[in-house]
């Protein structure tokens, strides 16, 4: 038993970021996710220091409403609502597309790792790259990509007034995934943050 409290304690010692690293895990069995971006691979991981408190725009829990009002749970009939550990499964799929929707000021603030920035005020115009094809009623959404759309948090409409205007191009609901709590709620737990172009 000695000798292993020893060798855990070299470990320990030897491998300190090591170690440290995998103080605060994304879940019992994730320490980290890896994804794909246009800049090459992106390590998400938790805030190691547990000290660590969200300061500044995310600290702020209450917002005028209108315009910033709570949002519903499900944005559209048949949108199906997701966490954080659904999104990281969403961005790993490579088949699946994860959107930023909120415009670009906002975006360039930071964002999730692979997340695509397509702005709610482009969405309908921006179809074709959710693998619908332009028709001569509007769009043909049934080769449409699985797409999970997220904006700044609970309070934000972004996101669901993008779901919304998809559903109503024919976007198939059963294909969009709605991450209500966005970057507030992903701020708060910690994760792994990029700034565009920094």
């Amino acid at each position: 038993m000695r000798i292993l409290a020893a060798c855990a304690a070299f470990l320990l010692l030897a491998l300190p970021g090591q170690a440290e690293e995998l103080k605060v895990m994304i879940g019992r069995d994730l320490p980290r996710v890896v994804v794909q971006t246009p800049d090459g691979p992106v390590t998400i991981m938790r805030e190691q220091d547990s000290a660590n408190e969200v300061t500044g725009e995310w600290a702020r829990p209450s917002r005028d409403c209108p315009p910033f009002c709570i949002q519903p749970m499900t944005p559209a009939e048949g949108v199906t609502t997701i966490g954080e550990l659904e999104l990281l499964e969403m961005l790993q799929d490579p088949e699946a597309l994860v959107i930023d929707s909120r415009t670009r000021d906002w975006y360039l603030r930071g964002t999730i790792p692979g997340g695509r920035p397509i702005p709610y005020t482009e969405i309908l115009d921006r179809l074709g790259d959710l693998g619908c094809e332009a028709d001569f009623d509007g769009w043909d959404c049934s080769a449409a990509k699985r797409v999970a759309l997220f904006c700044n948090g609970l309070w934000c409409g972004q996101s669901p007034t993008a779901i919304r205007s998809m559903v109503g191009a024919g976007y198939p609901p059963e294909r969009i995934f709605y991450y209500r709590g966005g970057m507030q709620s992903w701020r708060m737990l910690g994760l792994t943050v990029i700034t565009p172009g920094g």
